[in-house]
């Protein structure tokens, strides 16, 4: 099978859906890999980095669309990129669904068989191809709250950890998964006084054994939410429903109270956002104000760190690209983690979650693997 890789279009996107080695590896299975030119400069991997493990390079993203049966991408389809989907090219990549009607649209009318990284499940119900980059948008947050509350940034001018004599900074984390737990552990780590609210009793057990009295929890509900963040320095929001649109847990008047110079980010914009006032932004121009808070909702944080999250989704995703490469319902048969990430066939959705958020019907994604086999 002819694998393709593209360059990211999306604003300040960075990352690369496959390194050189990863390249190597499916090469010597037996495939072809075509790289856009410069895909992975970005990212700290050069042409002749994919060349010298046997990639073709090609000048356009046109032709790489054009040849590959399987294509690898990082973020979802743009609109400019709608017009090269088709039926007999397999798409695999981050595609958030729930929160862009016109992508599913667009891939149910050009009948593209997608799978999106995001739903891809383990054995054990975790979410691998999901977790390397909630990790590292979880740690990121973090790093860009102690950056906005600085003074030159229209901050608290508070620092995260403090001073002798002077109080730390307030971070309240609102989802306690794999992104809040990590923006707790990195905002703990500066010295900040961190609370993380869950609905799951059980996370926030393991939240407690895990990190002792570094980090509060609670329990997630509309007044602890409101009364918690009004006293914030920063609100980080973690809330994942995978394949469903995020809730919006957190309310406009709560924000529009937040003390003066304080910052809200929302990692779920990804979802749609956890805020009602969440919109996309980008690392352009990252932030809003809503009332005296800054609004940070920039829908692909990791992108930042283009190698870092070059490599931890290239060593992720790899398997499941191997088994892809062998066909799309082979290679779903083949590995049973790859139907839960089965959104799209041949015009179908397949779907219940995305089928709720835009209305539209769908089919299971069970029964077309039985009926194709």
């Amino acid at each position: 099978m002819k694998i393709g890789i593209v360059r990211e279009i999306k604003n300040n996107e960075y990352r690369v859906a496959m390194h050189h080695a990863g390249v190597e590896e499916l090469i010597r299975s037996g495939h072809e890999v075509v790289v856009e030119k410069d895909a992975g400069v970005n990212a700290g991997f050069t042409n002749t980095d994919y060349e010298g493990a046997g990639a073709q390079i090609a000048d356009t993203a046109e032709s790489v669309w054009g040849e590959a049966d399987l294509l690898l991408k990082v973020k979802e389809p743009l609109e400019s990129e709608y017009g090269y989907l088709r039926e007999d090219q397999i798409l695999f990549t981050y595609l958030h669904l729930a929160a862009s009607r016109s992508l599913t649209q667009a891939l149910l009318a050009a009948k593209t068989p997608a799978l999106a990284y995001e739903m891809v499940k383990g054995s054990d119900g975790s979410l691998p191809l999901l977790a390397p980059m909630s990790i590292i948008a979880g740690r990121l947050s973090a790093q860009v709250a102690a950056h906005q509350l600085m003074s030159p940034f229209g901050g608290t001018g508070v620092l995260m950890g403090g001073a002798p004599g002077t109080a730390r900074a307030k971070v309240l984390v609102v989802g306690g998964g794999v992104v809040g737990e990590q923006a707790a552990i990195v905002a703990a780590g500066m010295g900040a006084s961190v609370t993380v609210l869950d609905i799951n009793s059980a996370r926030l057990a393991d939240l407690d054994r895990t990190h002792g009295t570094r980090i509060s929890t609670g329990f997630s509900n509309a007044q602890a939410i409101d009364t918690l963040a009004r006293e914030a320095d920063v609100v980080v929001g973690s809330v994942l429903l995978p394949g469903r649109a995020a809730p919006k847990l957190i309310k406009r008047e709560t924000i529009e109270a937040m003390r003066p110079g304080s910052i809200v980010i929302d990692v779920a914009i990804d979802q749609g956002g956890c805020t009602e006032v969440s919109r996309p932004t980008t690392h352009d121009d990252p932030t809003f104000r809503v009332g005296n808070a800054t609004v940070y909702c920039v829908a692909n944080m990791p992108g930042a760190v283009a190698r870092t999250a070059s490599v931890a989704l290239a060593g992720a995703s790899l398997p499941y690209v191997r088994a892809l490469a062998n066909g799309c319902i082979e290679g779903i048969a083949g590995h049973p983690g790859l139907l839960s990430g089965f959104s799209t066939f041949r015009g179908e959705l397949l779907h219940e979650e995305v089928a709720e958020a835009h209305g539209l019907p769908y089919r299971s994604a069970r029964d077309v693997l039985a009926h194709e086999r």
